[in-house]
C-alpha cells in the first residue's frame, strides 16, 4: 500500500512495528514524532490495530494512518478506518491531531485524502461521529463535505454518500 499524499501532508498506513511503538509510547530510531504524540487515542488506535492483525491479518487498506508532515516527516497525528467496508459499502473513520497542530487546517486536508481515497475504491458512503463540544471536529467534517445526520446524548453522527443513498441508515 502507497502513501496518501496531500499538498503539505502523508499519509502513511501503518505496520506492525510502527503500531507496536506507538502503543508502547516509544518511537524507533529516526522516527520525528510532534510533541504530545502519540495522544491517548493514537495510543488505543495503535492497539486496536495490532489486535486485528493478530485476530484476523492486516486491514491495509482500511486500516490506520500516521499524518506526517511533508516538510519534515514529523509525524503530527493518525487517521484510518475502523474497519472495512461493511456489505452497503459503509465505513468509519476517524482522526487525532497533536495538540500543538491543531488549528492549521491539517485535520481537514488529512480527512479530505481519505474521503478522496474511499471514494475512487467505490466506498459507497463514510461516517464518522464526535464529542457534542468538539467545535472543532465538527468544523473539519463539515468542510471536507460530510454532513450532520443525527446527533444522540453523546455524539453528532456525520456522513459523506457517493451512491445516492443520503439519509439511509
Amino acid at each position: 500500500m502507497t502513501d496518501l499524499v496531500t499538498p503539505r501532508l502523508i499519509l502513511s498506513p501503518m505496520t506492525v512495528a510502527d503500531a507496536e511503538q506507538v502503543a508502547a509510547g516509544e518511537p524507533a530510531d529516526g522516527a520525528r514524532w510532534a510533541p504530545g504524540y502519540p495522544s491517548p487515542g493514537e495510543s488505543r488506535a495503535a492497539r486496536r490495530f495490532l489486535e486485528t492483525c493478530a485476530g484476523t491479518g492486516d486491514p491495509t487498506p482500511y486500516g490506520s494512518y500516521a499524518i506526517r508532515r511533508r516538510e519534515d516527516g514529523l509525524v503530527i497525528g493518525g487517521t484510518g478506518f475502523h474497519g472495512a467496508p461493511d456489505g452497503k459499502g459503509h465505513v468509519t473513520i476517524g482522526y487525532g491531531l497533536v495538540e500543538s497542530m491543531r488549528g492549521r487546517g491539517y485535520a481537514s486536508e488529512a480527512l479530505r485524502a481519505l474521503l478522496r481515497f474511499t471514494r475512487d475504491r467505490g466506498v459507497a458512503c463514510v461516517h464518522g461521529d464526535t464529542d457534542l463540544d468538539n467545535v472543532a471536529s465538527q468544523y473539519v467534517m463539515a468542510a471536507a463535505g460530510m454532513r450532520l445526520v443525527k446527533q444522540d446524548a453523546q455524539l453528532m453522527h456525520y456522513r459523506i454518500d457517493w451512491d445516492g443513498s443520503a439519509g439511509r441508515e
